[in-house]
């Protein structure tokens, strides 16, 4: 099975910027597309972004419309999300997935 190790969270004030990393051992990443979710404190955990597996489909959820992006680079089987302008709402642990794997969480704290 795929392990996923996420990394890249952090302190940012709003409207600050942050690049995590969602790094996949195994030969398979490739094959499935790749998820990133989060969860903040108290809530359930929610969809943020989506990506296919050659990279070229993505979809995202409203709140990440505009302001995230996510990425591939399957030479490096490595996913990412980029996220700009960051807001108070968006603190949450941070989750990659893949088919049935999941990584252990980045932590974001966005301060306003």
């Amino acid at each position: 099975q795929v392990q996923l190790v996420e990394s890249g969270g952090g302190l940012v004030q709003a409207g600050g910027s942050l690049r995590l990393s969602c790094v996949a051992s195994g030969r398979t990443f490739s094959t499935y597309a790749v998820n990133w979710f989060r969860q903040a404190p108290g809530k359930e955990r929610e969809f943020v972004a989506i990506i296919s597996q050659n990279g070229i489909s993505t979809n995202y959820a409203e709140f990440a419309k505009g302001r995230f992006t996510v990425s591939r680079d399957n030479g490096k089987n490595t996913a990412y999300l980029q996220m700009n302008n960051l807001k108070a709402e968006d603190t949450a642990v941070y989750y990659c997935n893949q088919y049935l794997s999941w990584g252990q969480g980045t932590q974001v704290t966005v301060s306003s």
